[in-house]
This record gives C-alpha cells, structure tokens and sequence, in this order.
C-alpha cells in the first residue's frame, strides 16, 4: 500500500501544478442513486456536529432536533461544543440520536492516567466509546498572522515542523491508544489533506510518517473522504488499502473546481452534488470495513447550513428532508 500511495502522492503533485481541477477519475460517470447504501446495511446516518458548531454552542437542544428531524440518528461530536457531557447526552437522548464518536484535539486527548480516567467518565456520560484524534498535534509555537486565513496558517505552521511534528503525533496516539483501550475506548486519527504532502528531500509525506510509527493494533482510522479528493488522491483506492483499520468516515463532497493541494483548501459542495463517485465510494468504505459515516460540510456555505445538510441527508437516503424555518 505504501508504495502505491507513494507514487499517488507523486502524481497528485504534478497534477497540483498544472491542472485546473479534480482529475477526471475522481469524477462520478454518472448519477448514483444511494438513498437505499445504509438502510440496507442497518446503518445510521450520522452528522459531524463541527458542521453546525455556531448554532450547536447557542441551542444545543433545537440544534439537536432540527438534525434530528433532517433524518440523522447518529452524532459525532468536535469537543464538547461549550456544553457539559450530562448536557449533551440530555439534549441527545430528547432529539433520538444516539452520540457514537467524538473528536479531542491534543489538548483534550490527555497525558496522564488521571486524564484517562476523567475521559474515561465523561465518554460513559456521552455513552461513547470512539475517539477521534482530528488532526496533528497543534503546532503552538507558531504565530498566526494579522488576517491570515486559518487554513494557511495551519498549513504554514505544520510545514514549518518538518517531519517532528508527525513524529510526534504518531507516538501520542500509539500512548493515548494503549491508555484508552485498557477502558475499552478506541482511538482512530482524521486525516485533512496536508497529511499527504512532502515533509522532507526524500519525498516522505506526514502521511507515510504516521502509518510507519502507529501501531494499527491501537489507533484505527477515520477517513475524511472529500480531503483525500481535495488532495488529489483516489478515495476509492486510498480506503481500500487501509481495509480492516479504517472504522469511520467523513461523507464529504467537493466540486471539480478543486485544484489538488495539500493546505486545507477545497470548494466544499453538498454531498451528491459534487465530484465524487459516491456509487463507487460507498460499497468500497463499507468493504474496507467503515461502519460509522458522518457527513460533514465545510464552509464556505451558500446555503444555510442546516439545508444544505439537509440536501446531504436526502441524497443518502432520509426522508423526508425538511427546510429549517
């Protein structure tokens, strides 16, 4: 798989610097129709609460309902989104959604066994029992500039880490994941696009970093779908060579207007509505093993969120969709 993904990475490189958008293999030939994937898998729908982070932090319990009543039953969590675990899994239980993952940056994930024991309490509060590491370990030393978009600092800052930062991240997930899964908790990394660009001279990528220092035994994979597009790669591909360690996944869609890049850049579009081939991307996921998928829209949005989320929900099967008043 290394090798493969290697010469992927190559060529995504090339196709960044000439190409004026998504290579045509990611494209999807023609319309699919997957309102049926999950149901007939007894699947949950399931959303990434970043999605609506704003509107979560100021009504957790109307933002919970209006998902609900999109047709979603399943909920990741990014952090706490300024709630309590008893809160949230109050507003959970009264919208019918069952809480089945959560993401904690570096910060939250813990060092010590004191950590773990508190995670551990409020995981069973939540009733979760995934953990997401959502990206690298926070490069802190580096500071943002004045009006600097977020997404360029981010790629700017973890550039600038060279390989250590990579290295570093692999070795506190394979510590954090040991920790947790004494308490039956499991640990997975999400990937963006900036793991799979080159970290040094040799063409190494973060990517190849992490996958070479992790031991697959105690961190699994949540695969972001639309980042690996963005990056130039084959999602198709790319999930099916991690079958078997790739749990969960992130149904996100981009347009063909994405050049590849490795700096968190991507024209986010609803899923359905974008570049990928999501007859193909589905059945593949669910073979390589992924169980928990959760669509997740990145901004900028021309729509109001909670229909555009709406419009993702309907194409993979809910109904019915409303419009949120």
């Amino acid at each position: 798989m290394h090798r493969l993904h290697r010469r992927q990475m190559l060529a995504a490189m090339a196709i960044g610097a000439t190409a004026l958008a998504i290579p045509g293999r990611l494209l999807a030939k023609e319309p699919a129709d997957m309102r049926h994937f999950l149901s007939e898998h007894g699947l949950p729908l399931g959303v990434q609460l970043y999605t609506v982070d704003a509107m979560a932090r100021e009504d957790i319990r109307g933002t919970l309902r209006k998902l609900s009543a999109i047709g979603f039953r399943s909920l990741e969590l990014a952090g706490l989104h300024g709630h309590t675990p008893h809160d949230l899994r109050a507003a959970a239980d009264e919208a019918g959604l069952a809480i089945t993952s959560i993401h904690l940056g570096d910060a939250l994930i813990g060092r010590t066994e004191a950590d773990t024991q508190k995670l551990v309490e409020d995981l069973g509060v939540l009733g979760v029992r995934d953990v997401v590491l959502p990206m690298f370990i926070f490069p802190r030393d580096v500071t943002r500039g004045e009006d600097e978009p977020f997404g360029e600092y981010l790629y700017r800052a973890v550039h600038s880490q060279g390989a250590d930062v990579w290295e570093r991240t692999a070795d506190l997930l394979n510590e954090r994941g040991a920790s947790l899964a004494e308490h039956g908790v499991k640990l997975a990394y999400h990937n963006h696009n900036v793991e799979f660009g080159p970290v040094d001279d040799t063409g190494r990528t973060g990517w190849d970093i992490l996958m070479e220092r992790t031991d697959p035994e105690l961190v699994g994979l949540e695969v972001d779908l639309g980042w690996v597009a963005a990056a130039g790669i084959d999602p198709v591909d790319f999930v099916t060579g991690y079958a078997g360690r790739v749990r969960q996944a992130h149904v996100k869609d981009i347009y063909a207007t994405t050049k590849p890049n490795f700096a968190f850049r991507q024209d986010p579009a609803e899923v359905g509505a974008g570049s990928l081939d999501w007859g193909r991307l589905l059945p593949a996921a669910y073979a390589a093993g992924v169980r928990q998928f959760y669509v997740e829209q990145e901004p900028p949005f021309t729509a109001d969120r909670f229909t555009s989320l709406a419009k993702s929900a309907a194409y993979l099967g809910a109904a019915p969709a409303m419009q949120p008043s």
